[in-house]
């Protein structure tokens, strides 16, 4: 599984021991700008993507590495479209946060870890995935990768990809990048709604990042 939060663990960014501590409060600082206005457009992810390839790729920190690897493919056809804009948005919202440190923890070494929600109503226990001509919606960001990768998975696997939450939606996937702060988040409204489906008697299952791979890879 790949786990960007076992990544945190060894990056110079929390570890102000190893930490270029200019470089990381400027990129903090980046992204906490690009995401005040509550969008990400184009000519913000170009100039980003650029700035880390000048200024912070020669540290090889998995953190930096992962959010530019994420630019880089969302930017690879030169454009920047709404579903990428909005994915880019959680990412750099929930970068800063973490940086700021509103979401560490101390692991039992005494190293700073991070975690994600740890209170979101899942489904207890975890309910068998379905894909066959089954409805999927994402929300969140998800730590395997862009948005459209693990779309695709689902569509090879004759599932159905659905943008908002309905009477029809089967699953709600949460990805696993987030913060303390996720009712208040972008994607809060589709979580509560999802709920109050399932609060009705929907059959929608609201399954985490976790539970969707390991139903995928096994």
């Amino acid at each position: 599984m790949v786990d960007l939060h076992q990544e945190f663990q060894k990056s110079r960014f929390f570890h102000e021991d190893r930490i270029d501590r200019r470089s990381a409060d400027a990129l903090v600082g980046l992204a906490a700008g690009i995401v005040s206005d509550g969008v990400v457009t184009l000519k913000e992810a170009v100039f980003l993507e650029d700035w880390i390839s000048k200024n912070l790729l020669h540290l090889e920190d998995p953190v930096v590495n992962i959010l530019y690897r994420r630019l880089s493919s969302m930017l690879s056809d030169g454009v920047l479209d709404a579903d990428e804009s909005k994915e880019l948005l959680a990412i750099l919202q929930n970068f800063s946060n973490l940086s700021f440190g509103q979401n560490k923890s101390l692991s039992a070494e005494g190293k700073q870890s991070f975690s994600a929600p740890n209170d979101l109503p899942f489904n207890m226990p975890v309910p068998e995935v379905i894909w066959q001509e089954r409805l999927f919606v994402f929300t969140g960001v998800m730590a395997y990768g862009p948005r459209k990768d693990c779309q695709a998975l689902i569509e090879e696997r004759g599932g159905l990809i659905g943008g908002g939450i309905n009477k029809k939606t089967n699953y709600l996937v949460v990805g696993s990048i987030g913060n303390d702060q996720w009712r208040h988040s972008s994607y809060g409204l589709k979580i509560m709604r999802a709920v109050e489906l399932r609060e009705s008697g929907s059959s929608i299952a609201i399954i985490g990042e976790h539970a969707w791979q390991k139903a995928i890879f096994g």
